[in-house]
């Protein structure tokens, strides 16, 4: 049964006792029994010195309230008052060894004997089932304490569900399980078993088809079914089904012949009601962050169509109609203008290639589906190839890159990284003036190598710059490109640095313009000689 410590002392005489009521009784009579021998030889002690007869009905008194204490029942209390009535009758009233009563004051000594022996025991006796009720509410309040903090640290309902049959099992100390439920209705049990009894007092298996029918129909029914209901009450374990705002499963107590006492009773039912709640509260969080992954999925599906609508109408219009000038009007056209026109086309046909690479590559980084291959690279080398690929408008800005370590290896997803410098690049071009310099720069630090684009533009605003890295963000800068500003290419660029390990940041140039730095773990290289 239920014991509040493992501690010896005068609670373990308070608590329920873990044998069983048989040798319960031999114990406290025999415990009675040596109390009542002791208290005789005192009183032979003191009859032996001289002593009145008042001290030796004193200490049968005190042998009385001893026994009253240390024994579980107040009966025994009774008993001993009776016992040390006759025997001091017996042993030490005049005349001696006998139970002859020779007068009135006699009688009147061992009626009062035995009412203050009796008064005696019957105190003690309602002072320690006050304690004994003390020590169970306290000892309550400890496990649902304990309880309740090892639900709090549990975030799974699965996981919760488990704590909650381990903690009555622990607590219990009977056979417990859960049936959580799946798709074909209950989950067979989990079972966590009692491991102070043998294995030949367990009983029936919780895996026959009458235990699983019993938890089926609790769970179905939520209705409490086995041993105590009038619902299959013949199986061994009693099944309470887990229900609050939804249905969670079921809890399964191995009764068998032993009923749960009101103790037993009540603990149960505050333990099944703190997992209840738990149980309300993470499947309300977690119904509540679904809602919110769908809403911002929404959210976003309604930027992303509003954006392309927007950024893809103006590009393909400007193509369509230099296309449609092109083809109907391309003899009349001086040679310098056709070549605009061709150049335009090219120009909004490349940015809408550059679109589309940021769509796909934004939605494989949100979507988890993109591996990185993960290989050295010399920086150098990246940073050259990126520029290989930029916005023809370069030729309108001075684009310089410069190392301070001509051989600085880093591990990287060259592609991506790539990408990452075109959109940068891409970006300073777009909202810088024409004329503007643009410097790519790489350093180490640390463990990490630092690659920045650094313009002399105008600059971001303070108030700007926090947001510069969300999706569907765009500067209101004018020197921008106001027939492009769909905002996918820094938040693509956050996303691929964060998936490296390292950070990207904005900061201000001085005097003027802009700083995008980030940063990707060095490769190191060892030579062997």
């Amino acid at each position: 049964m239920l014991m509040p410590s493992k501690k010896r002392g005068i609670l373990s005489f308070l608590m329920p006792s873990e044998h069983p009521a048989k040798l319960l009784n031999q114990i406290d009579i025999g415990l009675m029994a040596w109390i009542l021998i002791l208290t005789s030889l005192i009183g032979e002690l003191f009859v032996y010195l001289g002593f009145s007869n008042t001290n030796t009905v004193t200490i049968f008194i005190l042998g009385v309230l001893f026994i009253s204490v240390i024994t579980s029942r107040k009966e025994y209390g009774l008993f001993a008052s009776i016992a040390s009535v006759v025997i001091y009758n017996y042993f030490f009233a005049v005349p001696r060894f006998s139970f002859k009563i020779v007068d009135f004051d006699s009688a009147v000594t061992l009626a009062v004997t035995f009412f203050a022996a009796f008064v005696t025991s019957t105190f003690a006796a309602k002072i320690k089932e006050r304690l004994y009720s003390a020590s169970r509410t306290a000892y309550r309040t400890h496990v649902l304490l304990e309880t309740n903090q090892l639900l709090q640290r549990e975030s799974e309902l699965t996981g919760l569900l488990h704590l909650t049959a381990a903690q009555l099992n622990k607590l219990l100390r009977r056979d417990t399980l859960c049936c959580q439920p799946g798709e074909q209705g209950l989950l067979p049990p989990e079972v966590f078993k009692d491991c102070t009894a043998p294995e030949a007092a367990r009983g029936p298996s919780p895996y026959t088809l009458e235990e699983r029918a019993a938890a089926r129909k609790a769970f179905l029914e939520n209705r409490l079914t086995g041993p105590t209901t009038d619902l299959l009450p013949d199986v061994s374990f009693l099944y309470l089904p887990v229900s609050g705002s939804d249905s969670y499963g079921v809890i399964g107590i191995r009764l068998g012949r032993e009923k749960p006492d009101e103790f037993e009773t009540s603990l149960i039912q505050s333990i099944l009601w703190q997992c209840i709640l738990a149980l309300d509260k993470e499947n309300l969080s977690r119904k509540r962050q679904e809602q919110e992954a769908k809403n911002r999925t929404e959210q976003l599906r309604s930027n992303l169509l509003r954006s392309i609508s927007h950024d893809l109408r103006t590009p393909l219009t400007s193509i369509s109609g230099n296309a449609g000038l092109l083809l109907n009007q391309g003899d009349a056209l001086a040679p310098e203008r056709k070549k605009k026109l061709c150049q335009d086309i090219y120009d909004d046909s490349m940015w809408l290639i550059q679109l589309v690479e940021n769509l796909l590559s934004i939605t494989r980084m949100v979507g988890g589906s993109i591996q990185l291959q993960m290989e050295g690279e010399l920086v150098e080398e990246v940073v050259s190839e990126a520029l290989l690929h930029v916005s023809r408008d370069t030729g309108e800005h001075i684009i310089h890159m410069t190392g301070q370590e001509e051989f600085l290896m880093a591990r990287m997803d060259s592609r991506l990284i790539i990408q990452v410098i075109i959109n940068l690049v891409n970006n300073a071009l777009k909202y810088t003036p024409k004329g503007s310099h643009i410097i790519i720069s790489w350093h180490r630090k640390g463990n990490f190598a630092v690659i920045e684009v650094a313009d002399d533009g105008p600059g971001i605003p303070k108030e700007q710059q926090d947001k510069v890295f969300e999706m569907f963000y765009t500067s209101q800068s004018p020197s921008g490109d106001s027939r492009r500003g769909m905002g996918l290419g820094l938040a693509l660029c956050r996303s691929i640095i964060q998936a490296h390990g390292g950070q990207i940041t904005l900061r201000d140039q001085v005097p003027h313009g802009s700083i995008f730095s980030f940063t990707l773990p060095i490769e190191e290289v060892h030579i062997h000689g």
